[in-house]
């Protein structure tokens, strides 16, 4: 199989809560390869075309407000299966049942309804990852 490439986010409470070296410690363990890294404050711009799919949705607008709230480590990475191995490595969207062992079992909290505070974000499928590198990462060629 060929190598692909991902795009994954350390949102605004793994940088404020100094976890950006854990999640890249993790992710490099697993074998992948970082071919670019940026921290970097968000725009509503950007942030309305990378959650375009859920404009609308109830969660939208608190989730567009978090991603504001501080600056996010963006970082394309590159590997065989790195997409869903990322998205496995990551674990179960909310924190609190999110397997022992991934980056949100691990190192994720709980805030209630607040699940879009869970550390990390990963591209889900080879479009979406694709679509998402050409807005955080328009330059990489």
């Amino acid at each position: 199989m060929a190598s692909e490439r991902t795009l994954v986010l350390v949102k605004p409470d793994g940088v404020r809560r100094g976890l950006t070296g854990e999640v890249l410690r993790r992710i490099e363990a697993k074998g992948y390869r970082p071919v670019a890294l940026e921290l970097r404050e968000a725009t509503p711009e950007l942030l309305a075309e990378h959650y375009a799919e859920h404009q609308g949705k109830p969660f939208y607008d608190p989730l567009v407000e978090f991603m504001l709230s501080g600056p996010v480590v963006a970082m394309v990475l590159e590997g065989e299966r790195c997409i869903e191995g990322f998205r496995s490595l990551a674990g179960a969207t909310d924190p609190t049942t999110a397997a022992p062992g991934s980056i949100r079992g691990d190192l994720g909290r709980d805030w209630g309804e607040k699940v879009q505070q869970n550390l990390v974000h990963g591209s889900d499928s080879p479009e979406s990852a694709a679509r998402e590198i050409g807005l955080w990462f328009p330059n990489l060629g």
